[in-house]
């Protein structure tokens, strides 16, 4: 190892999220509700060089699983990344994020007149129009959302 190079240690048991879009590392964390006093050994590596897509962030999380909805949500933000599950410092599973095509019940309309966001319970769905830059459709007013605006809601 250079002089130049920063050895990050590995994790016994939990989950790396990698291959993040540059820069989201922080969402992605803001995603999964952790501040820091968790008191969980965490790693986040932003703008890392890739291969695949010039540059990546990485989240790697001691003593964290995640479960489908964290998984569905950090697709809204990181449509291409990867999730490693760690046992025993070895990749027991891997999983590849993918942003389903319809989101539902994950953020709201920003329509104040949208049936979403009236008192009967009508659960919100998007349709996803673009990944890269992310675009959603409202189901039912038609309404699009921007990245910028499902980032304010995660």
């Amino acid at each position: 190892m250079s002089e130049r190079e920063l050895k990050v240690s590995k994790i016994k048991d939990g989950t790396v999220i990698d291959h993040i879009r540059g820069g989201y590392a922080l969402d992605v964390v803001k995603i999964l509700g952790i501040t820091g006093k968790e008191k969980k050994i965490m790693t986040i590596a932003i703008n890392v060089p890739s291969k695949r897509f010039g540059v990546k962030d990485i989240v790697k999380i001691e003593g964290k699983a995640l479960n489908s909805q964290e998984v569905n949500r950090i697709a809204l933000v990181a449509p291409h990344a990867s999730i490693n599950i760690i046992h025993d410092y070895t990749v027991v599973e891997k999983l590849e994020v993918k942003l389903p095509q319809a989101i539902e019940g994950i953020i709201k309309c920003v329509n104040p007149c949208c049936i979403s966001n009236s008192d009967e319970l009508v659960l919100s769905k998007f349709y996803v129009k673009t990944e890269e830059p992310l675009i959603l459709k409202c189901h039912y007013c038609g309404v699009t959302l921007e990245q910028t605006d499902v980032l304010k809601q995660l």
